[in-house]
């Protein structure tokens, strides 16, 4: 590996780089939104469960997102001490 990658993947997360991921995924929910009323209003019972999928997937990633800056906000309070 370049010294370049070595050392990008030895950082940490930002709290900033974080909030951006969160709010780019809360983003996603509007496209999501869209497909699943268009999908309810002509009855296409396959492009509800892609909604349904996409949906859980996005949930996940904001789920996994908040726990990882939760664990920044710990390793920040450990490392005042």
């Amino acid at each position: 590996m370049s010294g370049m990658l070595q050392k990008a993947k030895g950082q940490k997360k930002s709290r900033i780089g974080m909030y951006v991921s969160i709010a780019s995924s809360l983003f996603g929910v509007v496209g999501t939104i869209k497909r699943g009323r268009e999908a309810r209003r002509e009855g296409d019972t396959l492009q509800l469960v892609d909604v349904a999928v996409s949906a859980a997937g996005i949930v996940t990633g904001v789920a996994l997102l908040v726990r990882e800056l939760r664990r920044v906000d710990l390793d920040d309070v450990l490392a005042d001490d």
